[in-house]
C-alpha cells in the first residue's frame, strides 16, 4: 500500500495522469451507454456520441503513455547515480541516454585464441564492462629478422586478436588494418599490428600503457590486458620426462614418443601479473575461463603468479566453457572431466563453479574431417569424485563456421548471462536496473535465436524435399497436404 500512496504525493506528478485516465474512462463508458440506450438516433446525436467516445479513448491512451513516462522518470531519479546532488538535471533526456542501458555486469574472460574471441564477441552484446586477460607468448617460436629489427619487447598477437573481437562489430575495418601483412621487402613477415604496437611503446615508453591507450584509440567495448608484463615461454613436460618448448612441435613429439602431456609450466616460473589483472578479477561479477587450447591458452594464464589465487578468493560466478573437440597431440581422448581435472591438478580447486559443455549433437560429416586430423568429440563423462563441487550445464553451444565446428558466441554468452541473472534473482535483486536490462535483453535474444533455429530447420526440411527455401512463390503455392505427403507424391509421379 505504501507504494500506491507514494504515487499520490505532489512530488510524484502522477495524479494528473491518473485523473486524465479516469476522465477518459467516464467519457468512453458514457459514449458506449448512449449507443446501447438510444434506439433511434439522428445523425447529429450520433456524431456527438462518437466525438465523446473518441475523446474518452484518446484520454485513456495518452494518460497511460504519460503515466508510464513519468514512472520511468521516477525510476531513473531513484537509480541513476548522475541524479545525486544535481537539481538541474534534465530527467527526460536521461530516459533516452544509451549509457543507462550500457551498464552491465563486470565480466573477465581468461584464455586465448579463437575461443577467447568467441566469448568476447558474445558478451559485448550484454555489457561494456568486459575485460579480456590474454597470454603474452610466442610459444617458443624464434622471431623473424623483421621482428628482431623492430626490437618489440612483447608478442602482442593474442592482444591484437582480442582488440579486433571487441571492436569489429562497429568497426570491421580494424581487423583488416591490424592483420594486414606488410608488402615492403624490408618489412616482410610483419603485420601492421607489430609496427603499431612498436610505435605506441615509443610514444608511451611502456608496453602495458600502450595497450591501455589502444583500448581507447580503437574505441573497443571493454578492455584488453596482457596477463603479464614480461614474455613467457610455455613449456610442456611429457609423461616420459621430455620437455617441449615450442607449441607447434607438441603434437609431433607426442606422436613420435607415444606419450602424453604430464604438465605445463612457465619459464621464467615467477611471472608476475601485469598491473590491472588482479584488480579486474577481484571486481568481477563473473569470470569466464575458456574455451581454447587447454595446455597452451588456458592453463598458462592461470599459472601466472597471483592469478589463480585471485580467482579462488573472488566472489564472482566462475564459469568454465569446455571445448567441443579434442586437440591432436594435446588432449587426445580427453573427456569433459579430464579437462577440469587438468586445471585442478595445475592450479588447485575453487577456480570453477559451473562447467558449460556442448550436447555433442554435431553432423557426422564434420566430425569425420576432424578425425582425419586426429581430433574427435570430447566425451561427455562428468562423474568424478574430484569434481563434486562443480555444477555441470549441458547446452547446445556449437555451430558450423567455414566447415569448422565452433562455439556459437551468442549461445555461449546467453548461457553465461542466464547464470548471472539467476544469481541476481537469488540475491533478491530483481528490481535492480542491472537485472531488468540484462533479463530483457536475454529474453529478446532467446526469442530471436529460437526463430533462427526454427527457420534453419524449416529450410533444411525444404531442401531435402527439393524445394528452394528462398523461392517465395513455390513456398506460397505449396499446400499443407503437399508438404506433408511430398515424398509419397514424388514416388507416385516417378512410378
Amino acid at each position: 500500500m505504501k507504494g500506491i500512496w507514494s504515487w499520490l504525493k505532489s512530488s510524484s506528478k502522477m495524479k494528473r495522469w491518473i485523473f486524465v485516465i479516469l476522465v477518459g474512462i467516464v467519457l468512453t463508458c458514457y459514449g458506449i451507454a448512449e449507443i446501447l440506450v438510444e434506439k433511434e438516433m439522428e445523425f447529429v446525436d450520433a456524431g456527438k456520441i462518437i466525438v465523446v467516445f473518441v475523446i474518452g479513448f484518446t484520454s485513456i491512451v495518452l494518460g497511460l503513455i504519460f503515466l508510464n513516462k513519468r514512472n520511468m522518470e521516477l525510476f531513473i531519479e531513484a537509480t541513476d547515480d548522475r541524479m545525486k546532488h544535481r537539481s538541474n538535471v534534465n530527467v527526460k533526456s536521461l530516459i533516452f541516454d544509451k549509457r543507462i542501458y550500457d551498464r552491465g555486469p563486470k565480466i573477465v574472460a581468461i584464455g586465448g585464441g579463437a575461443g577467447l574471441n568467441t566469448v568476447l564477441t558474445g558478451m559485448r552484446r550484454y555489457t561494456k564492462n568486459v575485460t579480456a586477460i590474454v597470454a603474452v607468448s610466442e610459444y617458443g617460436k624464434t622471431p623473424n629478422a623483421s621482428r628482431r629489427m623492430l626490437e618489440t619487447a612483447l608478442p602482442f598477437e593474442e592482444v591484437k586478436d582480442s582488440i579486433v573481437a571487441l571492436a569489429s562489430d562497429r568497426h570491421p575495418e580494424i581487423g583488416d588494418l591490424l592483420n594486414h601483412e606488410m608488402q615492403n621487402t624490408r618489412l616482410k613477415g610483419l603485420k601492421f599490428s607489430d609496427i603499431y604496437f612498436t610505435a605506441m611503446k615509443e610514444l608511451y615508453g611502456n608496453d602495458i600503457t600502450s595497450i591501455e591507450k589502444s583500448n581507447s584509440v580503437f574505441n573497443i567495448t571493454g578492455n584488453v590486458i596482457p596477463v603479464t608484463a614480461q614474455e613467457m615461454t610455455i613449456c610442456a613436460e611429457l609423461e616420459n620426462g621430455y620437455v617441449v618448448e615450442e607449441k607447434d612441435k607438441i603434437p609431433e613429439v607426442v606422436n613420435d614418443k607415444m606419450t602424453k602431456i604430464n604438465r605445463v609450466y612457465l619459464k621464467p616460473s615467477n611471472c608476475k601479473a601485469a598491473p590491472g589483472v588482479i584488480e579486474a578479477i577481484k571486481e568481477a561479477d563473473s569470470i569466464i575461463i575458456g574455451p581454447g587450447s587447454l595446455y597452451t591458452n588456458i592453463i598458462p594464464n592461470l599459472l601466472v603468479s597471483g592469478v589463480a589465487k585471485a580467482i579462488k578468493e573472488s566472489k564472482a560466478i566462475k564459469i568454465y566453457v569446455n571445448n567441443i573437440m579434442t586437440e591432436a597431440g594435446q588432449t587426445d581422448d580427453y573427456t569433459v572431466a579430464d579437462h577440469l581435472k587438468a586445471i585442478q591438478e595445475h592450479c588447485g580447486e575453487g577456480l570453477i563453479d559451473y562447467c558449460i559443455y556442448d550436447t555433442g549433437e554435431v553432423i557426422p560429416e564434420y566430425i569425420k574431417k576432424y578425425n582425419k586430423e586426429g581430433s574427435d568429440l570430447v566425451e561427455q563423462k562428468i562423474n568424478d569424485p574430484m569434481l563434486k563441487r562443480i555444477k555441470f550445464i549441458k547446452k547446445n553451444i556449437s555451430t558450423i563456421i567455414d566447415d569448422r565446428i565452433r562455439h556459437d558466441p551468442h549461445l555461449v554468452a546467453e548461457s553465461a548471462i542466464t547464470l548471472i541473472c539467476d544469481d541476481l534473482k537469488y540475491q533478491d535483486k530483481e528490481s535492480d536496473p542491472e537485472y531488468l536490462m540484462l533479463n530483457a535483453k536475454l529474453q529478446s535474444d532467446k526469442r530471436i535465436n529460437k526463430l533462427k533455429r526454427e527457420k534453419k530447420k524449416a529450410d533444411k526440411i525444404a531442401r531435402k524435399k527439393g524445394i528452394d527455401p528462398n523461392d517465395k512463390k513455390k513456398k506460397g503455392k505449396q499446400s499443407k497436404f503437399s508438404s506433408k505427403y511430398s515424398d509419397r507424391i514424388k514416388s507416385i509421379k516417378e512410378s
